[in-house]
């Protein structure tokens, strides 16, 4: 959807050749991605302090706000609040959409932490699914001589992502302080590399193995995010197949990215999360 923006409604009346702006429309992409990550980060603890009512009803306001701000700026032909909309103001809106779901399941499966992230964080993977044939949707619905459709679409999207966002804000609730599953109880001892204390978010930060993990789990997610973004224009170049069925393929690398999510999330509940980190690592660097 941010690709065809560039060839629809930002225009350069000094361009003869085909009248339209050049720009690498990844750095939207790349910019929402980094505040999601930012955020996520920084308001970590808002979210144990405030309960995750709060922080989705602030995510839904600067998600769907830096919609708002994105179809603006494509309305006005003003590229830098298409990157402030979409990128900055929605990437925090991800960032807090993102971990409030997350810390609120882990609290209702203490038994399942894994397989509770892993639903969570599958939605999380599994929304282009609908969000981008949408888009798409919407645009050639609103196109015309005067418009590609796309601020149009950014407005009924942002309409759409608020109606669900609140009403997901106004159903979620956090089980009590003493609450577990019925006929679960906390393992007093635990397998090697597990443990049953907590670890704030202020101590972790001092850690080595938290930025081990950190720098790992960075380096895995900037090589799959890059490949999921370029995948479609990458198997129709290098294999020289139609536009749809690379569209296709990307949608196949979403579907079991999706369920990949879950999948691995759950086996380790049972397994544990370092032999997980072994195999699909491993096995990622082999494929």
């Amino acid at each position: 959807m941010v690709k065809k923006i560039f060839t629809t409604d930002f225009t350069d009346d000094t361009n003869t050749e085909n009248n339209s702006i050049h720009v690498n429309e990844t750095w939207i992409y790349s910019i929402a991605l980094f505040m999601l990550g930012l955020s996520a980060a920084g308001f970590g603890k808002w979210v144990e302090l405030s309960g995750p009512r709060k922080v989705m009803v602030a995510s839904c306001v600067c998600f769907c706000g830096g919609l708002l701000v994105s179809a603006l700026g494509v309305k006005l032909q003003i590229l830098w609040l298409l990157y402030l909309g979409y990128g900055v103001i929605g990437g925090i809106g991800l960032g807090l959409g993102y971990i409030s779901p997350v810390s609120t399941l882990i609290k209702w499966f203490p038994d399942r932490p894994g397989m509770a992230t892993g639903m969570a964080i599958m939605g999380f993977g599994g929304g282009a699914l609908i969000g981008a044939p949408l888009g798409v949707k919407l645009m050639e619905y609103f196109k015309s001589n005067t418009s590609g459709g796309v601020a149009e679409a950014f407005v009924v999207m942002a309409i759409l992502y608020a109606i669900s966002m609140l009403f997901g804000a106004v159903i979620i609730r956090v089980p009590g302080k003493d609450w577990k599953p019925d006929g679960w109880e906390p393992k007093e001892h635990v397998r090697p590399m597990m443990t049953n204390a907590h670890v704030a978010a202020d101590v972790a930060w001092m850690t080595p193995q938290f930025w081990c993990l950190w720098v790992v789990l960075c380096m895995n997610v900037t090589a799959g995010i890059g490949i999921l973004g370029q995948a479609s224009k990458m198997c129709s170049d290098m294999f020289g197949v139609s536009a749809a069925v690379g569209g296709g393929f990307a949608g196949l690398l979403s579907i079991f990215n999706m369920g990949g999510r879950f999948v691995w999330s759950s086996i380790s509940d049972h397994i544990g999360r370092r032999p997980v980190y072994c195999i699909y690592f491993i096995l990622g660097a082999i494929l």
